[in-house]
């Protein structure tokens, strides 16, 4: 029986390390839970090892699934390595770019570039991947990154495309007034979820006592801009995109607290591939819209 390892067994043991669960791995792989299981089960029947305990709460992995694992972190960093060194050779403004960003600012500023961009790079199609979650460019799960961030990683380079100023926002059916608006309390809020990644919206909601407010939670800016569209409540929201819409209006300044800065970042061995730089050029200017 050939009891060795190829690079798909490999990827298995380590997704299912890193995700802690049969689930998740199977989502981030794009398969399906049982298949998975076949496969995690196919891998310790050829080696004769149990890799990882199976617990109701999850995967956890054995001390020779941590051996595994880590090789397999290895083999994929030189593969990385050496696919990005690759790229780097490439002079020709052609190919594929894969740009990770949130779907905030696709909606709201990204997408009317893509156009544009299409017009003067017509031979680079970009592959745009809409998450919130942060991107790992490393691992090779995005070319480019553009997101907000207070403090990029170090071994990522790019710059700093402007501020994201944030303001309080409600339909203009609801008649605000500054003279006679209720006090903040008061008004009904729509906020972000528990799950909703956003710290500085959490500390300054609570600080300024509007949790007990919330008429509604959404997990996303966009969903909550959508609410606010909608005339549920009010709520904070970057300026970029609600300025923008005719049925809503400000109440008040731009808040400091929630003002965060925005980022363009790739990987330094992509960064001189021509159809990477191309999109660092035309994208680093998005700046002069926010």
């Amino acid at each position: 029986m050939n009891n060795k390892l190829d690079w798909n067994d490999y990827e298995i043991i380590l997704r299912i390390a890193d995700a802690g669960s049969l689930s998740g791995a199977a989502e981030q792989m794009g398969s399906s839970h049982p298949t998975l299981f076949r496969k995690i089960n196919a891998v310790e029947e050829k080696l004769g090892v149990r890799l990882f305990d199976r617990l109701r709460t999850g995967y956890q992995i054995t001390p020779a699934g941590e051996e595994l694992a880590s090789a397999a972190r290895q083999i994929a960093e030189l593969t990385n390595t050496t696919e990005r060194r690759l790229s780097g050779q490439d002079l020709r403004p052609s190919g594929v770019v894969r740009v990770a960003t949130t779907d905030t600012l696709l909606f709201g500023i990204l997408a009317g570039e893509i156009g544009r961009f299409r017009q003067v790079e017509p031979d680079i199609i970009l592959d745009v991947s809409v998450s919130n979650e942060i991107s790992n460019l490393s691992l090779r799960e995005a070319d480019i990154a553009i997101r907000p961030a207070s403090s990029p990683d170090d071994h990522l380079v790019g710059r700093r495309l402007g501020v994201i100023r944030q303001g309080i926002y409600a339909h203009r059916s609801l008649d605000l007034d500054a003279a006679t608006r209720p006090a903040w309390g008061a008004l009904p809020w729509v906020g972000p979820s528990a799950s909703m990644g956003y710290g500085q919206l959490h500390r300054w909601m609570k600080s300024a006592g509007l949790d007990d407010a919330c008429v509604c939670r959404l997990d996303s800016v966009l969903s909550i801009f959508a609410a606010v569209r909608s005339g549920i409540g009010v709520a904070v929201l970057p300026c970029y995109l609600a300025d923008a819409c005719a049925e809503l209006v400000r109440l008040g300044d731009p808040i400091d607290d929630v003002a965060v800065d925005l980022w363009i970042l790739t990987h330094p061995d992509l960064r001189r591939t021509a159809r990477v730089r191309a999109v660092l050029d035309h994208f680093g200017r998005i700046g002069a819209r926010l």
